[in-house]
């Protein structure tokens, strides 16, 4: 019976050593094949990208019939295109050539509104009852409204002048002085060619800017000048900027601070002769 019980002592203590062995090597083999791997991110490299930067052109903002933003050699162009047309219109008609040039620069978006390029209209004539020819609609006070169409610009142009001078409510723009700009533009207003309130002060600063004036001067055969800084004020060039007023332009600012034209594009690194109002102007 004891030899029974030292045999069994004996299997159960094989069989534990057993379990424990198995254990042990079971966790060996864990602790083995368990790794930490710690893997270094590389930073990412990020290349400074190359943006190739165009200075716009000063630009302008022209709302007639067309809403168009326009630069200064645009309606440069446009000036070479059509003054010759309206300085002829001046002769046979009487209207100043700059209120015409200042008209079609301001109604045609100087040459890149859509009436302008599809239907040669200028000045954004509409049909109106007597009108028998060609006409394109167009968006305006009210939607889809008719507009003449011509063959080319110089008809645009002349039917301009015949509009202004078929119509008696236009007749007291006659009377004014031929080169009078300042008055056709308040009279044109007045006498209900726009509707936009601000319609003279936009021609004014037009025919200011671009110095449409001269082509006046021109066919009266009067001598050009710009208009006398009051009380011939010279303002020293000890003063450092200026800021660009409404009317303003290179030739006045060289009178006003004794510089020339090319002295003062020289300084500012202008490349033409457009200024926009507000623009800062180095005059040292």
């Amino acid at each position: 019976m004891i030899k029974k019980i030292i045999y069994i002592y004996l299997v159960l203590t094989i069989i534990s050593c057993g379990t424990a062995k198995r254990k042990n090597s079971s966790s060996t083999k864990n602790k083995n094949t368990t790794r930490t791997v710690v893997v270094k991110k590389q930073k990412p490299v990020f290349e400074n990208p190359k943006v190739n930067i165009e200075l716009p052109e000063n630009k302008e903002e022209l709302e007639a019939t067309s809403k168009v933003s326009v630069t200064y050699s645009n309606v440069n162009s446009y000036i070479d295109s059509f003054k010759e047309v309206a300085k002829q219109n001046m002769k046979e008609y009487g209207i100043p050539a700059s209120i015409t040039l200042a008209q079609g620069i301001l109604e045609s978006g100087a040459g890149n509104g859509r009436l302008c390029k599809e239907a040669n209209n200028h000045f954004g004539i509409k049909c109106h009852k007597e009108w028998s020819g060609p006409s394109i609609t167009h968006d305006d006070d009210a939607a889809q409204e008719c507009f003449r169409k011509y063959e080319n610009p110089a008809d645009s142009y002349r039917d301009h002048s015949l509009f202004l001078t078929s119509r008696s409510w236009y007749k007291p723009l006659f009377k004014l002085e031929k080169d009078d700009y300042k008055g056709w533009a308040k009279g044109l207003k007045k006498s209900g060619y726009a509707t936009d309130p601000k319609y003279p002060e936009k021609l004014i600063a037009i025919i200011e800017r671009h110095q449409l004036d001269r082509f006046d001067s021109e066919v009266l055969k009067k001598e050009y000048s710009e208009e006398e800084i009051k009380n011939n004020e010279v303002i020293s060039t000890s003063e450092t900027s200026y800021y660009v007023k409404q009317g303003d332009t290179l030739y006045s600012l060289s009178k006003k601070f004794n510089l020339s034209v090319e002295e003062l594009k020289k300084i500012n690194g202008l490349k033409d002769n457009a200024l926009s109002i507000g623009q800062k102007i180095k005059l040292q």
